[in-house]
């Protein structure tokens, strides 16, 4: 396994990391999060990433529950969670100062820790002000129930903006940003960020690096029984599943199915590649991962070792194919 730093830090993270969204609370039951999480950390995976959100909170509650029954030393591991959509009451979702704290309270009690390393504002909230925000987070990290704190899907502007007040303050300014990253989606974390990690040292973990299996190529035919895209009680599934099924949804099929003898080619398949494809940025910190089976998480794991594979005339290849390369002033390979 291949550490890096987050961000302007000293905390390591793995790689690749392991995550809970869809997956754990909700499509595999405790005693499987429980055995993919110990894979995962067998073999060398130190980073594990959920939400108040996800399953209404039973994610967190299975992933701590798996944490505590395999006895993990707590230096050993670095788990973040994320803020934001909390439950129904009026003052259950957003970054109020008061969501921030009862809802990382909350979170910490359905983990069983008494600390997270990481906390993320998992959505800007344009309702609140940028200075209650940082102050929040500043607070719970004072207040020892977080190390960092990071921001998710947020503009580079409202980053900046919360840079700015920090520095204003002297508060404690957010570390990373978990930032949707794939084949298919690259100009926001290629483009836009460009400023964060090179002007603040802004940390990148990026999430859906196999844009929720598509980038497999199990979706190629038909959308796989089994797999999290054809979860009928999930909006964001049902949403992901009706835009594969359109025209552009079709040209990505089209895309992966090209890909597939560039994968052949370095002994690895349509995953690996996609995950190597993303873990080989020199600004990714930690891709996020998920799995739902055993043998996934294994794949997951060998794409490490692939990374070395991805030349400049592999990448050449797959951006002739992908057709979606940022211009040329923000193309990190030209700079």
């Amino acid at each position: 396994m291949e550490y890096r730093y987050l961000g302007d830090s000293g905390l390591k993270v793995s790689v690749l990391s392991l995550g809970g969204w869809v997956t754990f609370g909700q499509q595999v039951p405790p005693e499987m999060t429980l055995k993919i999480m110990q894979i995962a950390f067998d073999n060398g995976i130190n980073y594990f990433d959920t939400a108040e959100v996800y399953a209404g909170g039973k994610s967190e509650i299975d992933m701590g529950n798996a944490i505590k029954k395999l006895q993990w030393k707590r230096s050993d591991f670095v788990i973040s969670t994320k803020i934001f959509w909390g439950g129904k009451g009026p003052n259950d979702r957003g970054l109020s100062r008061k969501h921030i704290v009862e809802g990382l309270d909350a979170s910490l009690k359905r983990l069983g820790l008494d600390y997270v390393d990481l906390v993320y504002a998992h959505r800007p909230d344009p309702d609140t002000p940028m200075q209650e925000i940082v102050r929040a987070f500043d607070y719970v990290i004072n207040k020892g129930k977080a190390f960092y704190w990071g921001t998710s899907e947020w503009s580079a502007q409202q980053i900046m903006e919360a840079h700015g007040v920090a520095h204003k303050l002297n508060l404690i300014p957010p570390l990373a940003e978990q930032v949707q990253y794939n084949m298919f989606h690259r100009e926001r974390f290629e483009s836009e960020y460009e400023y964060l990690f090179n002007g603040f040292k802004m940390g990148a973990a990026t999430w859906s690096p196999l844009a929720s299996g598509v980038l497999t190529g199990k979706h190629n035919d038909h959308i796989a029984e089994d797999s999290r895209m054809a979860l009928t009680d999930n909006a964001v599934m049902r949403r992901l599943r009706e835009g594969l099924l359109s025209e552009e949804g079709r040209t990505k099929i089209d895309k992966v199915k090209k890909l597939k003898p560039i994968a052949d080619k370095i002994g690895a398949t349509s995953a690996q590649l996609a995950l190597a494809w993303c873990m080989r940025h020199p600004k990714v910190n930690t891709v996020i991962t998920g799995a739902s089976k055993p043998e996934q998480m294994e794949e997951n794991i060998r794409a490490v070792t692939l990374m070395s594979r991805l030349t400049p005339e592999i990448l050449a290849e797959i951006d002739k194919i992908l057709d979606n390369l940022p211009p040329p002033q923000f193309n990190f390979r030209d700079s």
